[in-house]
């Protein structure tokens, strides 16, 4: 890369419409939601389930899945130490972009490690960053893998495979834990909309109705 190329790009952020006016807009207070956990521990069907059930309350959403991403805007990038973070970089700064236009994005990404994570909120801000880890044994999700993505691994037929042969490092202060070993999707999903519901609804005005279910 250029190293004079930064001095010929002039962000205009400050001439865009803010995030305020776009929450105000939106009538909701934008977060990224970010669930992170062991492949096979439910992340993507709980956001799946999440989105659905907070467009339904007339929240306006996005989500940000592993596979999707991967299979576009990150499909250069393999799954060494060095490529995971750019993986997360990318997708952090994506999903800035939206917090930035008043947007409650759903992001469901392993992210691995403390350190990566970190990354993500230094990013994002940690105002505005929820962790949510979403638990399960590792031979629960083996169980789970219908994708045979884990006897792969330990076939030795996908290197770096995180449980397996790259770590996971769980979370050491979630903003949100569920055992999804113990709790059934549908009860993971609520549990989750009842922590984060106060957190994105915007404060009423006086003409303001408040979102009800």
């Amino acid at each position: 890369m250029d190293p004079n190329s930064s001095k010929n790009i002039h962000p205009t952020f400050e001439k865009i419409i803010g995030r305020e006016e776009k929450e105000h807009f939106l009538k909701q207070k934008s977060k990224v939601l970010w669930l992170t956990g062991l492949s096979g521990s439910g992340k993507s069907t709980i956001a799946q389930l999440l989105e659905k059930e907070l467009v339904r309350k007339g929240f306006f959403t996005v989500a940000l899945d592993g596979d999707n991403i991967r299979s576009g805007i990150n499909n250069n990038l393999g799954f060494s130490i060095e490529d995971r973070q750019e993986n997360i970089r990318r997708i952090a700064e994506v999903a800035k972009l939206f917090l930035d236009n008043g947007v409650i994005a759903i992001c469901s990404f392993i992210s691995p490690t403390i350190k990566i994570r970190n990354f993500a909120k230094q990013i994002i801000g940690k105002n505005d960053f929820i962790e949510i880890y979403i638990n399960a044994p590792l031979n629960i999700c083996e169980k789970r893998d219908i994708k045979g993505l884990y006897k792969k691994a330990r076939n030795g037929e996908i290197k770096n495979f995180t449980g397996i042969s790259s770590p996971y490092e769980t979370p050491q202060n979630p903003a949100i834990e569920i055992r999804t070993d113990k709790r059934s999707i549908k009860e993971s999903v609520y549990l989750i909309l009842e922590k984060i519901t106060p957190l994105v609804i915007q404060p009423k005005t006086k003409n303001q109705k408040p979102k009800t279910s």
